[in-house]
């Protein structure tokens, strides 16, 4: 069979539907300065969507600092790899000081975080290894454990008792290899909301000899008395043994970093192959990212700000009799029954007739028949804000229940 013909021919359902979904449901355009409302399709719509947990995005003195530094360095500077001409002393500040504050000894910086997450994978491990993770992981994780040529376990969501199974499993292996144990999950899973059993798999050491990789990327300036993370939310920062995060969400900005002890960062800068063979981070997403981490770090109030709103929303949709599942985050998913069909029409009415926008997760990111509203709050929302987006729910989630998005035209183009 021919290699397209087969691509094509097993798309999702919103891939074989592009002709209704693309531009409105995939690949929309929200418009304007970044804010809880924006423009999509020339209407200001008020938008959960975006990661923009701390308000930083468009901060005004996050503004100044980026536009300086782009017109001091300009884009290019520093030209080639960290490794061979691309090092500046800001960007060893911000590593030092990105280190400090997540309590670890050292840090090294990362172009992307799904990049650099496979990348971290694919140095620390080789065929004698084993890699045991959640069931739930990123994207990013799953792709990297792909590339392991190992013995790879999976374990049940959050299932500390599997997870000791495979470590049993993991253990026989690397005995006769005379390899080691790599076990991987989230601080904060993106999805769900819901945290990683971080503490409970970092006292399985006392049993098993293993080394432990957390992405933060939806924890970091969310979680923890000083925004540290989900390790430091949860007591167990120092038995994280590569903790990493993004600084697409809370420092609103491009980059990552993974952190830990001192020597196997220094191995993971000579050995990781997006950094070895990729331009070094340009200086004004470094001098940004200073000023991000200053302001995450000394100014608690965007954090404060961000969990008012969050309280808000999720005591308020509970009171209403909506299923935010288990969340113990910002990370807000509201819970619905309905065909992807209902999910198209449900979401046209909310953006059309209420002017909210949000995140529509349907099959197969979920069982059939579920449907998933994911709400990311800021500190850049208001409660009026709040108020108006549970009342629109509300509305919707009657229109849902009577059947209603059933009969809608669009609902039916999907042949549900």
């Amino acid at each position: 069979m021919d290699l397209f013909e087969k691509l094509l021919s097993n798309q999702g359902p919103l891939g074989k539907h592009s002709d209704v979904s693309e531009g409105y449901f995939m690949f929309p355009k929200l418009e304007g300065e970044i804010a809880p409302r924006m423009k999509f399709m020339g209407k200001e719509v008020l938008t959960w969507s975006l990661n923009n947990y701390l308000g930083l995005g468009n901060h005004p003195e996050v503004r100044e600092v980026d536009a300086q530094a782009a017109a001091d360095w300009g884009m290019a500077y520093p030209m080639g790899a960290r490794m061979m001409s691309g090092n500046t002393s800001y960007h060893e500040q911000l590593e030092q000081e990105l280190a400090e504050f997540v309590m670890k000894e050292s840090a090294y910086l990362l172009n992307y975080g799904y990049q650099g997450v496979l990348s971290i994978i694919d140095a620390l491990v080789d065929r004698k290894d084993v890699i045991v993770y959640d069931a739930e992981s990123h994207a990013c994780i799953i792709d990297g454990v792909r590339l392991h040529m190992g013995k790879r376990f999976v374990f049940p969501h959050n299932d500390i008792q599997n997870l000791a199974k495979q470590l049993e499993r993991a253990t026989k292996i690397t005995k006769e290899t005379g390899g080691g144990i790599l076990v991987i999950t989230e601080g904060v899973f993106g999805m769900t909301g819901n945290l990683g059993k971080v503490k409970e798999i970092a006292e399985l050491k006392s049993q098993f000899n293993f080394r432990l990789l957390v992405d933060d990327a939806h924890g970091f300036g969310t979680m923890g008395a000083t925004g540290a993370g989900s390790g430091e939310h949860l007591g167990c920062q120092d038995e994280i043994d590569l903790y990493f995060s993004t600084f697409a969400k809370s420092m609103a900005a491009i980059g990552a970093f993974v952190a830990g002890d001192k020597e196997i960062i220094k191995f993971l800068k000579y050995n990781m192959r997006s950094q070895i063979f990729a331009k070094s981070l340009p200086m004004p997403f470094v001098i940004g990212g200073l000023k991000r981490l200053s302001m995450l770090r000394d100014n608690p109030e965007h954090k404060n700000k961000l969990w008012t709103i969050v309280d808000a929303l999720q005591s308020g949709l509970k009171e209403k009799g909506f299923s935010i599942g288990t969340t113990e985050s910002p990370v807000t998913p509201v819970v619905l029954n309905g065909t992807v069909g209902e999910a198209a029409a449900l979401s046209k009415d909310l953006r059309e007739n209420f002017n909210i926008f949000c995140s529509v997760v349907i099959y197969p990111v979920v069982p059939k028949g579920m449907i998933i509203l994911r709400l990311i709050p800021t500190a850049s929302h208001s409660l009026e804000d709040v108020e108006e987006t549970i009342a629109a729910f509300e509305a919707i989630k009657g229109k849902l229940t009577s059947g209603e998005y059933r009969k809608e035209e669009l609902a039916l183009a999907f042949g549900e």
